[in-house]
């Protein structure tokens, strides 16, 4: 990876951590004083708090890896740590998205609003699904990885 590349991930990371922080700090805040009244204004807000959380651990599993990647070292096992990580947090992020849509269901909110809302938490669990298959081709390349290094030493010694 290049290294202007690398400083451009890590530059969207930090403009999204920084608006993560902003939504946590001063729009959540702002939130609760709209949601004055409304019945199922602490669980929207817990579920609005720990969807934030959910990406932040997201972008600092990414910059974590980005490291790896500039380091050379992102075919080793300790890459699986991060990418479980990223897979957990993007499926905890489907289940807020669905609880929020259980929690506004009952309510007076649009039939269609709450069927947006699951349809967004299906979504979310595909981007899971394709972490998977990413962290399945990892594992793969980590192997050949090591097959590579395995003939490498077995020609050295023949040479």
């Amino acid at each position: 990876m290049g290294k202007l590349t690398v400083v451009a991930l890590r530059a969207v990371l930090v403009v999204l951590l920084a608006g993560s922080v902003f939504v946590q700090a001063v729009l959540v805040p702002l939130l609760a004083i709209d949601l004055r009244g409304f019945s199922l204004r602490t669980p929207f807000l817990v579920v609005t708090i720990l969807g934030v959380v959910t990406a932040q651990v997201v972008l600092v599993c990414v910059w974590r890896l980005i490291t790896m990647v500039r380091r050379g070292t992102v075919f080793s096992h300790a890459t699986f740590r991060y990418v479980h990580v990223v897979i957990g947090a993007i499926v905890a992020a489907a289940l807020l998205m669905f609880a929020l849509a259980v929690i506004l269901a009952p309510g007076n909110t649009a039939p269609g609003i709450v069927l947006l809302i699951c349809g967004a938490s299906v979504a979310i669990l595909g981007v899971a699904l394709v972490v998977l298959v990413l962290r399945m081709l990892l594992a793969q390349a980590i192997e050949r990885d090591h097959e590579a290094a395995q003939l490498q030493a077995e020609l050295e010694e023949v040479i």
